[in-house]
């Protein structure tokens, strides 16, 4: 089963605090989902899937975050033989500030809300790109 997101937009969501994109620090030395996610998008933009993020961002909080390949493997089918939260529950676009923008091949770049970019999305000036909103912290 595909999880991805294509050509698509997970924006800010609606009760964010901040007004600009923030990079997440780890807390108390040991990093976080946030500070794990914006790493791995960070590093390679455009590089890795929902999919992937999901899988390393969990993978890389565990107490051997290094596995040989065929353990790897292992592990991912195991990850994803259970149901797992998308992108939209990630804290970097609920608390951060950062958009997640899905390429067509689902390959995902950090998209900072004040940025030119983020705003003409949002707006609805960019054909073919969906744009859902992230999922908000509190209840309305």
């Amino acid at each position: 089963m595909d999880l991805n997101y294509y050509d698509t937009l997970i924006a800010v969501a609606d009760d964010t605090r901040v007004i600009r994109a923030e990079v997440p620090v780890p807390r108390a030395g040991r990093p976080t989902i946030a500070s794990v996610q914006y790493e791995l998008l960070a590093s390679g933009p455009g590089a890795l899937t929902q999919e992937d993020v999901l899988f390393e961002s969990w993978l890389r909080r565990q107490d051997d975050p290094e596995p040989p390949d065929d353990v790897r493997a292992a592990l991912r089918d195991r990850f994803f033989s259970r149901s797992q939260a998308c992108l939209r529950a990630s804290p970097l676009p609920k608390k951060h500030g950062w958009g997640l923008l899905f390429d067509g091949a689902g390959r995902i770049t950090l998209c900072p809300m004040e940025s030119e970019e983020y705003q003409r999305i949002v707006a609805g000036e960019e054909e073919g790109i969906r744009v859902l909103k992230a999922m908000r912290s509190s209840r309305a």
